[in-house]
């Protein structure tokens, strides 16, 4: 019994301590985790590489390349066997007004060739298709993985800027907690009332809350990248890049070459024109239905039978070789009358084509749209950021100056208060001018086919 005893506790050592080391095991892997900082690129590649969209419209790739097999096919004669089986059991008769119950079984093979010679070219149209619609598709593709690496540019400057917000918040925290403790000593040297402290405490009270705010968006601002990523909230976190003072360099001075570039290069636009080379090509498809369809055909079969009212019939490999026989047939459907199929087949593809054409003048508008709106925004984000620049310097004199006037007693603390809060304000606002500036020239960069860095 004792022995038994022994025996269970050190198995439940044993697991207890597999246990432990799973569990450390566990730790130190999300410990890892927590200590990795993602890159910008890092976040795009991860975007790129895991995206459902992106891999759904790598699937679509997948699914046109089987039609573009499946339309080079249509060139290829057809081949089929077949063999078939037959018995039949019964009275047949043999010669007039006599019957005979009679066993037969019958066997038939056969191979046979169609190959279509002319129909209008149409297996050629089809192919070409094929293989447009799958350029199309291509750059569609590139055309999402673009979007969804300015939308990661955007959303890991968002984490950039929130951060700086952050630290904004934070440190008119410290402040008033400095401010508060500077007030107490001065009540007590009897310098200022005590309502002040009072007043001090409630500024600190609205600091914290705005600090809460601040980390709030920041988290939120992680969390929104780590569900694009689609990457675990907890441990997440991104390289902390330091974004230079913007200057007047980053501005692009004409919009026309911005223009032309995104014009001949953008994925949407050769997308549009790939769709109506595609288009074309139906409506040349629908047009192969007023010619006539050639095809040869070439046959080879053989029978074999047996029955039971004949006892010499040949063996069955023999009868085989002896009944060998080969057809050759060529057929010619010329289309007469299709109760207006073919017609309003073309009919519509005409329309479809008109829409694609009209579909890339769209894209072109769409495009123009956004690349306007983009340069005449960074052009006002630069003002607006000189102006908060100006503003910032301006509120920090000021705030010095009514700091020294509390002080020594020549301001309220509600005054104070109130030019402290106008120095938050240009502070914010400088930072959120700063972030529109950049983000703006980054999406100029980006319709220019410049990779998105941030510097």
């Amino acid at each position: 019994m004792r022995m038994m005893t022994t025996i269970i506790n050190n198995l439940i050592k044993t697991v207890s301590m597999k246990n432990y080391l799973v569990l450390i095991t566990l730790l130190v892997s999300v410990s890892v985790f927590s200590q990795k900082k993602w890159t910008l690129q890092e976040c795009v590649t991860h975007a790129l590489e895991n995206n459902i969209t992106v891999k759904q419209g790598e699937n679509t790739l997948l699914s046109i390349d089987q039609d573009v097999i499946a339309a080079k096919g249509n060139f290829y004669p057809n081949l089929s066997a077949n063999v078939n089986q037959g018995l039949s059991i019964g009275n047949v008769e043999l010669f007039q007004g006599e019957f005979a119950d009679r066993t037969a079984n019958t066997t038939r093979i056969g191979l046979n060739v169609n190959q279509t010679i002319f129909n209008g070219f149409r297996n050629t149209s089809v192919y070409k298709q094929s293989k447009i619609n799958r350029q199309a598709n291509e750059l569609e593709l590139n055309r999402i993985r673009d979007d969804i690496s300015l939308n990661v540019a955007n959303a890991y400057l968002n984490i950039l800027f929130n951060l700086e917000n952050l630290e904004i918040a934070e440190a008119q925290y410290n402040f008033s907690v400095q401010n508060l403790e500077q007030v107490k000593g001065l009540v007590d040297a009897g310098v200022q009332p005590r309502a002040n402290i009072f007043d001090a405490e409630a500024t600190l009270a609205n600091d914290e809350q705005s600090l809460t705010i601040a980390d709030n968006n920041y988290r939120l601002s992680i969390l929104s990248l780590s569900q694009l990523l689609q990457v675990p909230y907890e441990g997440f976190d991104v390289e902390v890049i330091e974004v230079d003072t913007p200057s007047e360099a980053l501005l692009y001075d004409d919009v026309a070459p911005i223009l032309n570039y995104a014009m001949e290069n953008r994925n949407e636009i050769k997308a549009a024109e790939k769709n109506i080379e595609s288009s074309q090509l139906g409506t040349e498809i629908s047009k192969s239905g007023f010619y006539p369809t050639v095809t040869f055909g070439y046959g080879f079969g053989s029978n074999v039978f047996f029955s039971n009212l004949v006892n010499d019939e040949d063996a069955f490999f023999e009868q085989l070789n002896n009944q060998k026989s080969h057809s050759f047939n060529v057929n010619v459907s010329i289309p007469i009358f299709s109760r207006f199929f073919n017609k309003t087949n073309v009919a519509k593809s005409l329309i479809f084509e008109e829409n694609s054409k009209l579909n890339l003048e769209q894209a072109k508008l769409n495009l123009e749209s956004v690349i306007q709106r983009a340069f005449t925004d960074a052009q006002a984000a630069f003002k607006t950021y000189l102006a908060a620049q100006k503003s910032l310097a301006a509120q920090e004199l000021a705030f010095d100056n009514s700091q020294e006037r509390y002080n020594i007693g020549a301001m309220n603390a509600f005054d104070l208060e109130q030019a402290r809060f106008r120095l938050i304000n240009a502070q914010s606002s400088l930072v959120n001018a700063k972030y529109d500036f950049v983000f703006k020239t980054k999406v100029l960069d980006f319709y220019q086919g410049k990779q998105i860095i941030l510097d």
